[in-house]
């Protein structure tokens, strides 16, 4: 079984100056961030790869949420995904190492939650509706397949085992 998880980027500040992928992520964002490690920790998600949009809020998310893990974990930042769509996700996918079978993806909207309803075609019809309705800042979706390598995993074999956003119950 292959395992991914798709996480948007936490509460970003709003652009002012510079470039959109400078956005650093507010003081919101980095507790955020912050409960996201605790809560993939806490779920038993240790990652055999994580890998990164190259925008700021995305890089920061990941280095806070990954302080609360205790354990290392390779990263990669990967400029395909400052926000992508989907074929470039499922490329992404496509190429991973055999050696990930739970990969963290920490990216952008509105690819990850596109990429996210068209990858799992399965799962819990109230948590699927969740996910429908909408994927907040610091919402994370871990998606199963039924394959051994990530060159098979296609659209719609996905099985949605959860979605976790800030505002759930700790």
């Amino acid at each position: 079984m292959l395992r991914l998880i798709l996480l948007r980027h936490a509460k970003a500040a709003t652009q002012a100056s510079g470039s959109d992928a400078e956005r650093p992520l507010t003081q919101r964002g980095r507790h955020e961030a912050l409960r996201v490690g605790d809560d993939l920790a806490g779920l038993g998600l240790f990652p055999d790869l994580a890998v990164t949009s190259t925008a700021k809020r995305t890089r920061e998310t990941l280095e806070l949420a990954l302080e609360t893990f205790g354990e290392p974990c390779p990263v990669a930042a990967e400029p395909r995904l400052y926000l992508a769509e989907l074929p470039t996700l499922l490329d992404m996918l496509h190429h991973l190492p055999p050696f990930v079978q739970l990969l963290l993806a920490v990216g952008h909207n509105p690819g990850f939650h596109d990429f996210a309803l068209m990858m799992a075609g399965q799962g819990d019809p109230l948590t699927r509706a969740r996910l429908e309705a909408g994927f907040p800042t610091a919402a994370f979706a871990v998606i199963d397949f039924a394959a051994t390598n990530w060159s098979d995993v296609q659209p719609g074999t996905g099985v949605l085992d959860r979605f976790v956003t800030p505002g759930d119950p700790a």
